[in-house]
């Protein structure tokens, strides 16, 4: 009896380093059958993708098939206002959603039970870590969507404020002998670092590489999405099919640039009152009548009123 109780107890252990050993062979065969990712051509991701680009990876492989073209067309135009659409694909922005949202939600739960009174029940247990399973995942799940917004308007903000800039140091360029290609490249040297300068060493790769000036720069139009540098696109490449002298075109590109770069400051500058109003009424108007009314109710309680 205690021979074969002793023999139970040596199994447990060693079916235990069976079963780990299974899975692990069994996750090395699903890790190696994902097929590597030429990045030699493409940016690098950002710094959330980079820490946990294995499992996004993994994840993206296996919802790839899933997704359709409508959905795969609709994350492409949105990783392409972010400039991310030469950093990662849809499939793993998708794939980072999913495990943000798994991790958030394993994140509440731990702190739930972390934090959880003692003596509770199963069911209140059951119950809470459900709930916040589920705000952890919502959570989770719409974190990298609130990113990617934060980050196209950031984007849209820092053009906005480059773009005349550039747009001076092309047309002095331009009006003192060099062709469009030269001024580009002389704007990407000289100007500051930014989007823009991203953008047009993007537009200068690609001529190099043999593809037409007018194809590059509507392809960097297509990859900003912003209606300045559509206009700027659209004068540049009229005014190169019809044999215009491009400093006028690019002199008036930069002052009309700039005119709407005031336009916007001015706006935001007249929308500053109404925005404060907010915080006025909820936060700074209470804290002035609680410290004006105080010592009134104070005397009133002394008085026995």
């Amino acid at each position: 009896m205690l021979s074969e109780t002793g023999l139970v107890i040596a199994m447990i252990p060693a079916c235990a380093g069976v079963s780990v050993a299974l899975m692990a062979m069994l996750l090395g065969k699903a890790v190696a059958a994902i097929p590597p990712q030429d990045r030699r051509y493409m940016d690098t991701p950002p710094l959330g993708f980079r820490l946990m680009w294995w499992p996004i990876q993994w994840c993206s492989h296996v919802i790839r098939p899933l997704l359709s073209a409508g959905a795969t067309a609709s994350l492409t135009i949105r990783l392409r206002k972010a400039g991310l659409a030469y950093s990662i694909a849809p499939a793993q922005f998708l794939a980072a959603r999913l495990l943000c949202g798994t991790m958030v939600a394993a994140g509440a739960c731990w702190i739930l039970a972390s934090f959880a009174p003692l003596g509770t029940g199963s069911s209140f247990k059951a119950g809470g870590y459900a709930e916040a399973a589920l705000v952890g995942t919502l959570c989770g799940w719409a974190y990298p969507a609130i990113w990617l917004k934060d980050r196209t308007a950031e984007r849209k903000r820092m053009l906005q404020k480059t773009l005349p800039f550039y747009l001076d140091l092309i047309t002095l360029c331009v009006e003192a002998g060099l062709n469009l290609q030269g001024a580009l490249n002389q704007a990407v040297d000289k100007g500051p670092k930014g989007i823009l300068q991203q953008e047009l060493q993007r537009v200068l790769r690609d001529i190099r590489n043999g593809k037409a000036r007018a194809d590059a720069l509507r392809a960097m139009s297509d990859s900003v999405q912003e209606a300045s540098v559509s206009n700027f696109v659209t004068a540049m490449i009229q005014a190169e099919r019809l044999g215009m002298n491009l400093g006028p075109v690019l002199r008036a590109q930069a002052d009309q640039r700039r005119s709407e770069r005031f336009l916007r400051a001015e706006k935001l500058a007249i929308e500053a009152p109404v925005k404060l109003l907010f915080p006025l009424i909820a936060f700074i108007f209470p804290c002035t009548f609680i410290v004006l009314f105080f010592p009134i109710v104070i005397q009133f309680m002394q008085s026995g009123l």
